[in-house]
């Protein structure tokens, strides 16, 4: 085992309307402390092709991985983490859904007063959230700029992706971590808490932070993955 992976082996999975950069903080973490760390680009046209591109990443890396997935990537390592060499999974203000359940089934009656996200009708297939509104739904916890330009980089997300479904959910035979998003107003912390707690999940919550809890609190976010590595 060279020196990169002594600590072990992480992938990690973006979610909808972004892409892979935004790990950079958690990534450097992880990588200062020893773990070999790869990210999967995702295109969110659909979930079984995501699912697809996450399990060529988790075959080329050396070892066990730990299988990492914010938000939408929750659904995307639900399915993938049933790969034969992913040992535990990282949920991070994710969704985790069941057998035959999808993204757009758990987000398809919302809880009264729940914020709703600014998520805009489909053009193509494909969705968007209202920049203008982004910043306050999405990085609420980040520099203006900062979410300003994720508002404006936006990866459009498939409506496939969205309503993909789940064949067999690997938390109900892998160990799963969740970190909860205590001020999220894209998924509701008490929806977070009731995901984590039907996946048997070991939770930890961070106090105020947004649905971009891996940008704006990268220690925290790669600390829960490292419990999830170590077991």
């Amino acid at each position: 085992m060279n020196d990169s992976s002594r600590r072990g082996n992480v992938v990690l999975v973006h979610g909808g309307f972004v892409d892979g950069s935004g790990w950079q903080g958690v990534y450097a973490i992880l990588k200062a402390d020893g773990y070999n760390v790869a990210i999967v680009q995702n295109a969110t046209f659909s979930l079984e092709g995501d699912v697809a591109t996450t399990h060529r990443v988790i075959a080329a890396m050396p070892g066990p991985v730990t299988l990492v997935g914010h938000s939408y990537g929750g659904a995307v390592i639900t399915e993938a983490g049933s790969h034969e060499k992913v040992k535990a999974l990282a949920y991070i203000a994710a969704f985790a859904p069941d057998q035959g359940e999808s993204v757009g089934t758990l987000t398809s009656n919302p809880a009264p007063g729940a914020p709703v996200p600014p998520i805009l009708p489909p053009v193509d297939g494909f969705l968007f959230l209202d920049r203008e509104k982004f910043p306050s739904s999405f990085a609420d916890d980040l520099p203006l700029a900062q979410a300003e330009f994720m508002a404006d980089f936006q990866v459009p997300w498939g409506v496939h992706a969205l309503n993909g479904t789940i064949s067999q959910p690997a938390w109900r035979s892998k160990p799963a971590w969740y970190l909860v998003a205590a001020d999220d107003r894209m998924i509701p912390p008490p929806v977070q808490r009731s995901m984590a707690e039907r996946i048997g999940a070991k939770v930890v919550e961070v106090p105020g932070a947004s649905h971009s809890v891996y940008l704006s609190h990268a220690a925290a976010t790669a600390e829960l993955i490292k419990q999830a590595a170590l077991g």
